[in-house]
């Protein structure tokens, strides 16, 4: 799995979906616009309907319900994490990335724009609140 760089400030959810997809940040931002989701509505940092949606979109199934982050051995191979977890004005708000587990080892894929290195394997660094397992129908 490779890395999308999000286009956009607030883009991070797109991103991972596009990530996990296997597509452009482009191609994903143009599917999410068709389903009524752009990088600039809070609910898309700040709830997981529009992130599900999409990933619905291309064929992927998230959990039904976040779990909380207990380690990092205990994440399964795919997993969208909410890591930067705050509030602005009451509302609860994250950063979307990657979790994966795969023959390359265990990394996360960090979407935002100004990393040197969008595989992270810093995970000392990271304090993610919760995570959403993702599989891939067959």
């Amino acid at each position: 799995m490779k890395h999308v760089v999000q286009l956009e400030r607030t883009g991070c959810g797109i991103a991972a979906v596009a990530a996990i997809a296997g597509v452009s940040y482009r191609q994903a931002q143009r599917t999410a616009h068709q389903l009524g989701i752009y990088a600039t509505d809070r609910r898309l940092w700040s709830e997981t309907t529009y992130v599900r949606r999409l990933l619905r979109n291309y064929r992927l199934c998230p959990a039904s319900t976040e779990q909380p982050f207990v380690s990092w051995s205990s994440l399964p191979d795919l997993a969208l994490l909410a890591i930067k977890w705050h509030r602005e004005k009451g509302q609860p708000c994250w950063h979307w990335v990657v979790f994966v587990r795969d023959s390359e080892g265990e990394r996360v894929l960090d979407s935002k724009g100004s990393l040197k290195c969008h595989a992270r394997r810093d995970f000392g660094r990271m304090k993610p609140k919760w995570y959403m397992a993702v599989a891939k129908k067959r």
